[in-house]
C-alpha cells in the first residue's frame, strides 16, 4: 500500500514538473483557481484577508504583469457569486476574471473550460486541488501546483525587470553618446 502511494505521488510530481517546464510552450490559456493561489502566496497583499477585495486585486495585478510578459491569456476563477463588486480591474479576453455562481465551484468551471478548450491546444490549470489537477490532466491539459506556478511567475517578472533595466541603461548610454 505504501509503495502504491509513493508511486502515485512520484507520478504527480513528475507530471507537475513537466507542466511547469511547458510554461514556455504554446499553452492556449492558463486557468487559475484564484483563492487556491491566494492562499499559497502570503507575500501578496500582506496583512489582508485572503478573501478580501485587496488581495484579489493584487493577485489580478500580478497576473496581468505575467500575462503581459508571456502573452498567454489567463482566466482567474474565484469561488463566490457577486464578489466582483468594487474590483478595480475589468475582465478582458486576455485576462478573464470569473466568479462562480451559487452552488457552483471554481473547480467545476476550470474543469469544464479545460475540457472545452482541449481542441484548441493545451491549457494549464493552476491549483492545489489534486482531484482537479488530475481531471484536467486526463482531459489532455497540463496542471501545476500553486507553489510551482508562483515560482514561475516570480522568475518571469524578475527576468522582465532585468531586461527593462538593461534596455534603459543602453538607451541612456546611446542618448548621452549623441550629445
Amino acid at each position: 500500500m505504501a509503495i502504491k502511494a509513493f508511486c502515485v505521488k512520484a507520478f504527480c510530481c513528475i507530471r507537475e514538473t513537466l507542466a511547469v517546464m511547458c510554461l514556455g510552450m504554446a499553452v492556449v490559456r492558463i486557468l487559475v483557481d484564484g483563492y487556491s493561489l491566494l492562499h499559497n502566496w502570503p507575500e501578496l497583499a500582506p496583512g489582508k484577508p485572503r478573501y478580501s477585495m485587496e488581495a484579489r486585486d493584487e493577485l489580478i495585478r500580478i497576473l496581468t504583469l505575467y500575462r503581459d510578459a508571456t502573452g498567454t491569456p489567463i482566466t482567474i476563477v474565484f469561488d463566490g457569486a457577486g464578489k466582483s463588486a468594487g474590483t478595480e480591474f475589468p475582465s478582458t479576453p486576455e485576462l478573464e476574471i470569473l466568479y462562480s455562481r451559487r452552488g457552483q465551484t471554481a473547480d467545476q468551471i476550470i474543469e469544464r473550460v479545460a475540457a472545452r478548450m482541449g481542441e484548441f491546444g493545451e491549457v494549464l490549470a493552476v491549483t492545489d486541488d489534486y482531484a482537479e489537477r488530475d481531471t484536467v490532466f486526463y482531459q489532455g491539459g497540463l496542471a501545476s501546483s500553486c507553489a510551482n506556478f508562483i515560482a514561475a511567475v516570480e522568475r518571469v517578472l524578475q527576468e522582465q525587470e532585468h531586461d527593462i533595466t538593461r534596455h534603459n541603461r543602453r538607451q541612456q548610454t546611446a542618448f548621452k553618446a549623441t550629445r
